[in-house]
Order: structure tokens, then sequence, then C-alpha cells
């Protein structure tokens, strides 16, 4: 990671991967004619027993004793000796703006009306951050760390990333069938809430973006079967659907099954009525029509439909 020789000759930070955030020179003492390297994208902060003397951000190969020392804090009359050195830390920080990839772990469940759990969706996409306070990040992080990495700094992101995702969603959300159409507010939303949380790592979120949204497998397929954007937006008749559909399929979520039996439920109990009416309202109307001689369309003994006579034509039963 960094390269110095026994007698720490060269302080320097020879980067190889490109996502730590800093890393921390503190092996040896710094001994009279050591140099400082600092590459395009690094900045050095000159620690000394835990404070800050000095931050140097122009690139190149720097004498420690005639270019870096005269520009310290505490330590800028300090003078080498033949065989003493300054124990001193040198904090190099990679100043680029990094972009990390993020997605939800788990769906998330986001009020919706007319569903008690919730609509569960699952949302990717990406941050950017770049460190913006020095002294909070050494007050912070760098004093007992001696490098920080761009997973320390997503995994921290991400503690917060679903709370604030439905946060959002409920505020700038207004259709919840559609909600990529709201993605760059509800990203801006999340930026600023997110900013406000770093920074007391002096760490600045500068943009988040939603790329996409995905809805559970049944309402992905409602959302197709729909005729119109606005029978997407009502739940109502989304419900409707999503109930039709669940029995034409004879699967679905648990959602739907409780809504299709509840649905069912209503329907028998309104059929039951319904015959109740049917047998009770007409039977009567029956025996009152054959005690007035009316002549039944079938016969009573065999099922045959009858043809007017009084008797019926195939068991010869009295019809009237």
């Amino acid at each position: 990671m960094g390269l110095f020789s026994q007698f720490a000759d060269v302080v320097e930070w020879q980067e190889t991967q490109d996502d730590i955030i800093f890393w921390k020179w503190n092996e040896d003492e710094i001994k009279k004619g050591s140099r400082l390297v600092i590459r395009p994208g690094q900045d050095a902060i000159f620690m000394y027993n835990g404070r800050v003397e000095g931050v140097f951000t122009d690139e190149g190969s720097f004498d420690i004793a005639s270019d870096i020392i005269p520009f310290l804090s505490s330590l800028k009359g300090f003078k080498f000796g033949f065989n003493s050195g300054i124990r001193a830390e040198v904090l190099f920080i990679n100043t680029k703006e990094f972009t990390v990839k993020w997605g939800t772990k788990n769906a998330v469940s986001i009020p919706a009306p007319g569903l008690p759990g919730g609509m569960p969706i699952r949302a990717f996409g990406s941050f950017n951050f770049k460190v913006s306070d020095y002294d909070c990040l050494i007050e912070k992080v760098a004093g007992v760390k001696k490098q920080y990495s761009v997973l320390d700094v997503k995994e921290r992101v991400m503690a917060h990333c679903d709370q604030l995702l439905m946060k959002w969603i409920v505020k700038e959300g207004k259709d919840m069938f559609h909600l990529q159409a709201y993605a760059d507010e509800i990203g801006r939303g999340i930026a600023q809430d997110l900013d406000m949380e770093m920074m007391k790592i002096g760490i600045s979120i500068t943009g988040f973006q939603i790329q996409s949204v995905s809805y559970p497998e049944e309402v992905a397929r409602m959302q197709q079967k729909v005729a119109s954007q606005a029978m997407v937006g009502d739940m109502g008749r989304y419900t409707q659907t999503a109930m039709a559909d669940s029995i034409t399929k004879g699967n679905g979520s648990h959602m739907a099954a409780d809504m299709v039996g509840m649905q069912m439920g209503m329907m028998m109990a309104n059929q039951m009525a319904n015959q109740a009416v049917s047998q009770f309202g007409a039977q009567p109307g029956g025996a009152q029509g054959a005690s007035n001689g009316a002549i039944p369309n079938f016969c009573p003994n065999c099922g045959t439909k009858t043809n007017g006579g009084k008797f019926c034509s195939n068991c010869g039963h009295k019809l009237v």
C-alpha cells in the first residue's frame, strides 16, 4: 500500500486500489533528508500527537526539512539531528469523487391506500460522495483507523437508505404504480438527508440516483393488464383486476388471495340469498298455480315436457 525505506527516505502512498478513501503513513521516524511525495488526486495531512499540523494539496516531491517543516504549526522550528528524526503521521486523502452502486437488500414496504401491509418494492441505483471536511474525518474516523474504504462508506449509507427511501417515496410518489417518474425528486430528497448524516464524519453526498424500481410479480403483471393510465392509479380498480386474475390463475400473492377469499365469500352469500328468494318466492306461486288448474310445463312424475294436455303424454300422469 505505502512505500517507504527502512530509514523513511520517502513518505508516499503508492495507491494500488481505487476504493480507498484515505491511508495513514505512521511506520517510522521521518529522518533528515526524507521527502514527501504527493501524487495527482491526493492531499497529504501532517499530524503530530493527534493534531493536524498542516495540509498539503500540491502534487510533487518535496524535501520535508525545507519544504514542509516551515509550514507546520507547532513543528515549524523543528531541527533534524544527525541521528534524530520526528515521529509524525502523514494522512493521505483520496480527493476524487466516488460513485457507488446500491440496492435494497430486502423489499421495502411503502404505505399504500387499500393495502394494510403496504406495497413491497425494491430499488437500485448509485450514489456519489467525496471527502469534504478533513478535520471532522480525522476526529471521527482517521484517528482510530489506518485506512477507510468505499465499502465502509456504503455500509453507513445503506444503514439509512431503506428508511429514507420510504420517507421520500411517501412524500414525492404521488402515483404508487409509477414511482420511476418521480425518481429524480425522490433521489434529491434522499441525497439531502444522507448528506446531513454523512457530514458527521466529514463526507459529503454529492448525488443519489434511483435507476430502477421493481414491484412484486403480481403487481407488474397487473400493470401490463390494465387498459389505461387511470386504471393503474385507481387502487379500487387494481384490486378488482388482481382478484379476477388470481381466480383465473389459481395462485398469486397472499394479499391477492386474502382479497379473493373475502370477495368470494361475499359472492357466495349473495348467491345463497338469491337462491333462497327464488326458491321460497317461486314455490307459493307454483302451488297456487297448480291449485288454480294451471298446467305445469313439465310432468312432475317423469319430467317430460308437457304439451298443454291434462295428462302426461309419456307416463299418463294427471297434470291437473
